[in-house]
């Protein structure tokens, strides 16, 4: 695997003389403790004054860069006010007692610098911890060598006038009128991936187990975000070469960098602080409980903001081709019918925390208003529907001894890892998908695509609409990539499990309250199919769409897709195609049984509540 330093989107410059000299870099600079600072983290909202500031002129359409804008609505300014959060550390202090100290360091960085990372509870935490993962803690970490569990090291060397430096990308001439009015140090660290995988490498500490539950020498590899990008082709230098923070904080031109800059100086290109991923939904719960309409901490403007780059940011994440037959016939059944999803991230899709997370391929094949065929269709309050040509993309751990998933830290084994690759990663025991999904490639590499067929069985129920002119009858096929960040399921075993306080019944009243969270939809492609091998019907009448089609009862009363024929195709084909999926003539902007998160859950009607006396 390569061990290469990145200096992300901003590196070093030849420049006139700068202030970095006068404050030195700590030698062999290690992992922050509590009570280890003297000179404690500033409060975000100390940044806003200076930090939050319109566009230049010339780029007042484009979204607005301020860092404090930027940064506010996203989750990494509310990790401390994630309800998700709170309710799973319940679960692993239960598991291990005393074992959660990691998960507030990443999340409430104040809290645990200042001796509060035993915390488990979010009405523990003082109010400036609330502010999660703030300005200072970016801005003033340091090159500590150290990857993984947020081990971060914070500058705490004062300069001249008694404040730590803020270290960032840019500098300045010495005694220049644009330089910040505090000190600062020009870091290629901070525009690093290196930086980012301080937090987004997680590692818990139980030994990993193989499939025989036979020790593997290592520990459990939790999350792997950096090492995904690093074994990537989005790590290795030249054209292909894209840090974190050039898909998640993306380049702008003509920074001001503060309010005092606005209308003398700019920078000539910085970055958006958008810093957001993939759960779209926690932030509309946040909103709703710290928006305008809740606490009013946080303007509903900023959440807003962030949902909008999210967005932006999805519609990027992958790609989805489609191939079809020319025509079908009913009689016969559906048959040819591939699907080929690519991962155009710079981490395995989906990545990060895989507890109660599944993205999915629906299948939808309609004709007029009669459902025909389906997989993996989508049933508010239950998720995908379970169906043998389910394809799934997941990420299952489990405690081996026991079978029990979804609880952090008793997780030793992953049962399943469908995840698709990001292009061009290289085999290594931390970041290999498990089970037999993927194969290596030619060139030694996994591939960052999934290819999926479908097959159907006959459906000689279906009537012919049109049967007395000479309409050419079409089957819609449509087919989405789905998306879902906490299934239902996860949900209600946040509330059932927990037995040591309410923030399991809080998560799941919140999501109640909100109407469930509902699937991002990362791609979508549809195709017009013509059809032949009408059945015939019955003596007398004139034909027409027949509403009691077979394949049983769907969510509203509606038929759902029949007969899934099991012996001619699964969900489960190897890709055996090129890199761009083959012969396919449309493009866009699961594991082949039933989902293993659905089996326990089918048939439940209500949720159930547990207090805590």
């Amino acid at each position: 695997m390569p061990t290469r330093r990145s200096f992300g989107l901003f590196r070093p410059s030849v420049c006139l003389p700068t202030l970095v000299a006068l404050w030195p870099r700590p030698a062999g600079a290690v992992p922050t403790e509590p009570g280890g600072l003297a000179n404690p983290l500033a409060e975000s909202l100390d940044c806003q004054n200076c930090h939050s500031f319109p566009n230049a002129k010339g780029h007042e359409a484009d979204p607005g860069y301020a860092p404090f804008f930027g940064w506010q609505g996203t989750l990494m300014a509310n990790a401390a006010r994630d309800p998700v959060f709170w309710a799973g550390v319940a679960l692993a202090d239960q598991d291990e007692p005393g074992g959660t100290e990691d998960c507030v360091r990443c999340h409430s960085p104040r809290a645990f610098v200042e001796g509060r990372g035993d915390v488990t509870t979010i009405d523990a935490l003082q109010p400036e911890d609330l502010e999660g993962v703030g300005c200072e803690l970016c801005h003033r970490m340091t090159d500590q060598g150290l990857l993984s569990n947020a081990q971060y090291s914070i500058d705490d060397v004062p300069g001249p006038g008694g404040n730590v430096p803020r270290h960032g990308p840019w500098t300045y001439e010495m005694g220049s009128p644009q330089a910040p009015q505090h000190n600062w140090v020009q870091d290629p660290f901070t525009s690093s991936s290196e930086h980012c995988g301080t937090c987004h490498e997680v590692t818990t500490p139980r030994e990993r187990l193989d499939d025989d539950g036979m020790p593997m020498g290592v520990a459990f590899n939790e999350q792997r975000t950096y090492s995904e990008w690093l074994g990537s082709a989005f790590a290795q230098p030249g054209d292909d070469f894209v840090t974190c923070q050039g898909c998640h904080m993306p380049a702008v031109q003509d920074v001001p960098g503060c309010e005092d800059n606005l209308d003398q100086f700019s920078h000539p290109q910085g970055a958006r602080h958008d810093l957001v991923g993939a759960n779209r939904f926690m932030l509309q719960v946040l909103q709703a409980e710290y928006g305008d309409m809740g606490t009013a901490d946080i303007p509903d403007v900023f959440f807003d903001l962030s949902m909008d780059r999210m967005d932006e940011l999805l519609q990027t994440a992958a790609t989805l081709e489609l191939e079809a037959p020319a025509e079908v016939d009913l009689s016969v059944g559906l048959e040819g019918l591939v699907a080929t999803v690519t991962n155009q991230t710079g981490h395995k899709l989906p990545t990060g925390y895989s507890e109660g997370r599944i993205m999915w391929l629906e299948v939808v094949a309609s004709y007029g208003d009669t459902e025909v065929w389906s997989s993996g269709r989508f049933v508010e309050g239950t998720g995908p529907e379970a169906d043998p040509q389910l394809r799934a993309y997941q990420g299952v751990a489990e405690e081996h001894a026991t079978g029990t998933t979804m609880h952090l830290l008793l997780n030793d084994h992953w049962v399943e890892d469908t995840r698709i690759p990001p292009r061009g990663l290289v085999p290594d025991v931390q970041t290999d998908p498990v089970g037999d999904r993927y194969q290596l490639q030619d060139d030694g590499t996994w591939p960052h695509f999934d290819v999926a067929s479908y097959a159907f069985a006959a459906r000689p129920d279906v009537l012919d609409a049109t049967p007395e002119d000479d309409t050419d009858d079409v089957l819609d096929l449509r087919v989405r990539l789905l998306y879902l960040v906490n299934t239902p399921q996860y949900v209600q075993l946040l509330a059932d499990d927990n037995t040591s306080n309410d923030a399991g019944n809080h998560v799941a009243m919140l999501f109640d309250t909100m109407g469930g969270a509902p699937p991002l939809v990362l791609a979508e492609q549809s195709l017009a199919v013509p059809i032949v091998g009408f059945g015939e019907p019955p003596s007398g009448t004139s034909g027409g769409l027949d509403d009691t089609t077979g394949g049983g009862e769907g969510p509203g009363g509606t038929t759902s897709a029949g007969g899934a024929d099991t012996s001619t195709g699964s969900g489960d084909t190897e890709p055996g195609q090129d890199e761009d999926g083959g012969g396919c003539s449309c493009s866009s902007r699961g594991r082949g049984s039933v989902a293993w998160w659905l089996l326990p859950v089918l048939g439940v009607a209500a949720r159930r509540r547990r207090r805590v006396s």
